[in-house]
């Protein structure tokens, strides 16, 4: 049996993927979860074999567990389900040693196989953003990626600057950088375009 721990935030959606994979006589959801604390911890208490996980949850994202896990050096193969088809989602998920990423979209057939080719040890990605994923480079520093999340949420540079502790020049710094390299015209633009490429 393949032992598999599912997290999505949609309840209903949820329910559908563990009904649907709980039909395979080879896959058992062991556990559920709909944040990615509560994913680390069932997979912490359930040690499945394959964690399935949508990238955006409250609190922790999918990528976040999946970072986590790998820093942990925990075994449990991660494989993304996401409706996101953005190669900067993909080139993160691969830096953090996911397994798999694949799009909601696909069939329940595919998602099955997936699953399956992940506990056998291969990585699978979802044919159209294996090439999108060399579309686009993420060109944005860890820093610069930081402060752009604050603008997102609307904050101001002086905000940004006293929950970062940085000088309010140093994070118009950083943000006239980003924006330069995002071909940007504003701070807002810049935080738009980078969450649409999944730079964020």
């Amino acid at each position: 049996m393949i032992r598999v721990v599912l997290a999505e935030d949609q309840t209903m959606v949820l329910g559908a993927f563990a009904a649907l994979l709980d039909l395979q006589p080879d896959l058992d959801v062991v556990a559920t979860a709909t944040t990615g604390d509560e994913a680390l911890a069932a997979v912490a208490e359930h040690r499945p074999d394959v964690l399935l996980t949508d990238i955006e949850m409250p609190g922790r994202t999918g990528l976040d567990v999946a970072v986590e896990l790998h820093k942990r050096g925990d075994r449990t193969r991660v494989l993304i389900v996401t409706t996101f088809a953005r190669s900067g989602y993909l080139r993160r998920a691969l830096d953090a040693g996911v397994s798999g990423y694949v799009l909601k979209d696909a069939p329940i057939g595919d998602l099955v196989t997936a699953l399956r080719k992940v506990h056998a040890g291969e990585r699978v990605v979802a044919p159209e953003l294996a090439m999108a994923a060399w579309d686009h480079t993420d060109p944005l520093t860890d820093r610069e990626r930081e402060l752009l999340r604050e603008v997102a949420t609307g904050a101001s540079n002086a905000e940004i600057a006293g929950r970062l502790h940085l000088a309010e020049g140093t994070v118009r710094n950083y943000l006239s950088a980003a924006m330069a390299k995002l071909g940007a015209q504003s701070r807002s633009h810049a935080a738009r375009v980078a969450g649409e490429r999944g730079w964020l």
